[in-house]
């Protein structure tokens, strides 16, 4: 049975981070059990994980080729571990799929996090065997101590929202054809097969169904992602983009986007592509290559909306708000983000969280691409709006978290009118600290980052443009070559004209 995934992508690691995979080269039932209870249990509502058998396992991580597995192997596999489902307690049934990858057999066994937690497992398989909750802490599979075990049950009382039945609706206001573009999306096998089964299995398949059979009714991740409408079922399951003309929120238009959360993030995203996001071709005297910057880089905003969408609230009644002003865009979702995170720790660089709100919906948006792993998104902006040369991105919410922002600064050269021919530079004045430092500086040829080094700076492009082109420009310092060049591939600056000014 073909899993709702692409197996490339997940055996790399790329769609489901590395704590959620355990490999094993071979078949060792009593692990198995216990792994299977720790994924079931899924103790930080990552949404579960992915036992792959026939592929060997260091530090962690998969060694390929694979070792694989015999023919005669796996339905003797099958066969145990439906005996091993019901030694769990309560009954859990993971979904199971054999897989040719690298011309060898390896064994997949998908374990969703489930809704009878806590479950036990023997700790062997003796008659005897005395059963413990077992739960993930990182890559391991543990028992739990007695401490995690109350955290686990209180946890369990509130199953993760998207993850619930939603008893106000029916398999009929599921959409096929949404599910099998997304299957399509995904590079998933289970797209070959779609068109030539029902829609209640293919449902099934893809976990979007629960409850007795003859009463299955859809969670409501399935709702949001593979229902035309969502927002009929949940009202704040839309965006609306503002953009303003000034600073003063007077002049303004607005676009509201609805649909399947997948089709609205990705319409959203390109009409801030083609609407909102501006390049910028910068040309530097004596460089052939230009500098080219955007007043927001892509990647930073694609993750933040995508970000907005994985951890807002879908019973709160409230859009995500998206505004963009001259000088910033502004990203708006509702509540904030679950403790231990708070308005001091959104100031690291690096959030850690110990508990996600949507379980499914971050899966489903992994496997699209959209969102990174856990405790990567923060990193991931940082570091697109440093190499853009934009400021850092402020993440913001309260005291009691009713609200979650993320602003992106625009980047500074979009602040700056510009003239028929190119950007005006700002022209730092002769007797400001910073010029003057740098023609005293280079009295003596001088590299560029040995300049920036000297003022304290980063060696970014943009700082050139900033603190040394506006110099060139009035004819202070020029390019120039040393007697002794060392290193060819620098470009020196010489004090000219700057030295008859400090005189």
């Amino acid at each position: 049975m073909p899993l709702p995934i692409n197996i490339n992508q997940l055996l790399k690691g790329r769609v489901i981070e590395w704590d959620r995979l355990e490999f094993k080269k071979g078949w060792n039932p009593e692990e198995v059990v216990r792994t299977m209870c720790a994924f079931a249990n899924d103790v930080n509502n990552w949404g579960g994980g992915y036992i792959v058998i026939g592929i060997e396992e260091v530090d962690g991580k998969p060694v390929f080729p694979p070792v694989g597995l015999q023919d005669n192997q796996l339905d003797q596999m099958q066969k145990e571990l439906v005996e091993l489902s019901h030694k769990i307690e309560p009954h859990y049934l993971p979904v199971t799929e054999p897989v040719i990858y690298q011309d060898r057999w390896i064994f997949i066994i998908w374990v969703p996090g489930g809704d009878g937690r806590p479950y036990k497992a023997p700790q062997t398989l003796g008659n005897k065997a005395q059963k413990r909750v077992y739960i993930r802490q990182g890559s391991v599979t543990k028992p739990a101590s007695k401490d995690e075990e109350r955290f686990l049950n209180t946890i369990s009382i509130a199953l993760p929202f998207d993850d619930r039945i939603n008893l106000q609706a029916s398999i009929h206001d599921l959409d096929k054809d949404l599910m099998t573009e997304f299957l399509y999306s995904v590079d998933s096998e289970l797209y070959k097969e779609a068109s030539d089964i029902g829609k209640e299995e293919l449902s099934l398949r893809m976990q979007l169904l629960k409850g007795p059979k003859e009463y299955l009714r859809p969670i409501n991740a399935a709702l949001l992602f593979f229902n035309p409408e969502p927002h009929k079922f949940f009202r704040g399951a839309i965006s609306e983009v503002v953009l303003y003309q000034d600073y003063d929120g007077i002049t303004f238009t607005e676009k509201t986007f609805k649909g399947s959360l997948f089709k609205q993030i990705r319409n959203l995203l390109e009409y801030l592509k083609s609407v909102v996001l501006t390049e910028k071709i910068i040309k530097i005297p004596g460089q052939a290559e230009a500098l080219r910057i955007w007043n927001y880089p892509y990647q930073a905003v694609e993750e933040i909306v995508a970000n907005a969408f994985y951890h807002r609230s879908y019973e709160n009644v409230s859009p995500i708000e998206i505004s963009v002003y001259p000088d910033k865009m502004v990203v708006l979702s509702f509540p904030g983000p679950l403790p231990p995170v708070d308005k001091e720790m959104l100031k690291k660089k690096k959030i850690i969280s110990r508990e996600y709100r949507n379980r499914r919906i971050g899966d489903f948006l992994k496997e699209l691409d959209l969102t990174e792993g856990r405790g990567t998104g923060f990193p991931i902006v940082y570091g697109k709006m440093a190499q853009n040369g934009s400021p850092n991105p402020i993440f913001e919410t309260d005291e009691i978290h009713t609200h979650f922002t993320a602003i992106l600064p625009v980047h500074p050269e979009f602040l700056k009118e510009e003239t028929e021919d190119e950007t005006k530079m700002d022209v730092p004045a002769l007797d400001s600290p910073r010029a003057l430092e740098i023609l005293e500086f280079c009295k003596e040829a001088k590299g560029r980052k040995e300049i920036m080094d000297m003022l304290g700076i980063s060696n970014h492009p943009n700082n050139t443009v900033r603190y040394i082109i506006p110099l060139i420009k009035e004819g202070l310092i020029a390019l120039t070559f040393p007697e002794k060049q060392r290193n060819p591939n620098q470009q020196y600056y010489s004090t000219q004209m700057g030295l008859t000014y400090l005189n």
